[in-house]
């Protein structure tokens, strides 16, 4: 009988598999709901995950964040991420904040050459290492996390106006600001690589509900040689790295440039974005996949037949090669019944190619 981890890495490679991995992400209430359910919140456990996921610890590179801030007065409420991004609350939603961008309105190049990007500390690398070994001792899988690779660590720095506007005009600032991103992108992917990380979790979101972000030339030019330029740098180092690429809506245009620059793993296939045959008819065998069940209309709001038939449908449509995790779209946001999150597993834990 292969381990959780062997299991997965088949699967994952489309060589067949013994049974069907899962994933799933509950939002905070839904975390809460499972604690007194069950009177702990090990639901990774419960759902007999066959992955865990791991993170390189960053270290700001500022000392005050505020003062990152010349030209916006912030809400008295803000807090701030290690790259210096604020988030203050948005009112009426459960976890969604608004976001403050540093570099918004910088017309000086080098202001944004020497902004303060965060820092891989000296003991980073020895606390991933034991992270990853004491996961693999379990039988499990490693899986780094490194989403907001290039593109929205960008934008969520500079403003999504701003960036848009320097990538249209080719300003110089557009590629001292991309390229200094995908420096660090390049060098935490090393670290997953050297740790023995199975699997690393790339990931910009390019796709909207029913188009797409930018044009396709556009994220060719200024995304795609960036983001093959991460991959390459983890492969160097761990030449069977998989990567894991997560982009929410419509991405269906990119299928084939994703492919082209390496990545392996396609996440998360909204159902309600573009349709799983148009994906694999695209994709013709070169992609695996991790995601497919709709978190705006099935899990929510289908029955547990429906939760079923839609698991059924992605994994006979996948086959016995496999190369699925099945998993919800997004987080499990609150109004996901308990009965549907347990039929998706248990349709899963059934399927039989």
């Amino acid at each position: 009988m292969p381990t959780p981890r062997e299991n997965f890495l088949r699967t994952l490679r489309r060589q067949g598999f013994d049974f069907v991995p899962l994933d799933l992400s509950l939002c905070p209430s839904q975390v809460e709901a499972f604690k007194k359910r069950f009177g702990h919140s090990d639901y990774a456990s419960f759902f007999n995950l066959s992955h865990r996921w791991v993170e390189l610890q960053l270290n700001a590179g500022y000392a005050d964040a505020a003062r990152l801030y010349p030209r916006e007065r912030l809400p008295a409420d803000t807090v701030f991420d290690v790259f210096g991004v604020g988030h203050s609350h948005q009112p009426d939603c459960h976890h969604m904040t608004r976001m403050h961008h540093p570099l918004a309105g910088a017309l000086n190049p080098d202001e944004i050459r020497h902004f303060p990007l965060p820092h891989i500390p000296p003991e980073a690398q020895t606390q991933l290492n034991e992270r990853v070994l004491k996961i693999h001792s379990q039988g499990l899988a490693a899986a780094g996390s490194m989403a907001c690779t290039i593109w929205e660590t960008a934008w969520y720095l500079r403003s999504m106006e701003d960036l848009m506007a320097d990538m249209m005009t080719d300003d110089e600032g557009a590629a001292i600001h991309f390229d200094r991103i995908t420096d660090l992108a390049c060098r935490r992917i090393e670290a997953y690589a050297r740790a023995g990380t199975d699997l690393v979790m790339l990931g910009d979101d390019i796709g909207m509900q029913s188009t797409i972000m930018m044009s396709v030339e556009l994220w060719s030019t200024w995304i795609k040689p960036r983001l093959a330029r991460v991959i390459a740098a983890g492969r160097a180092i761990k030449p069977d790295l998989l990567i894991f690429y997560h982009s929410c809506g419509y991405v269906l245009p990119f299928i084939p440039h994703l492919i082209d620059a390496g990545i392996d793993i396609l996440n998360p296939v909204q159902p309600e974005c573009m349709a799983f045959d148009e994906v694999l008819k695209i994709a013709a065998g070169r992609l695996s996949y991790w995601g497919t069940i709709g978190t705006q209309t099935t899990l929510p709001f289908g029955t547990v037949q429906d939760v079923r038939s839609a698991v059924l449908k992605n994994l006979t449509a996948c086959g016995a090669a496999g190369g699925i995790v099945i998993a919800p779209t997004h987080l499990v946001e609150p109004e996901v019944p308990w009965d549907n999150l347990t039929a998706l597993a248990a349709a899963a834990r059934e399927f039989k190619p």
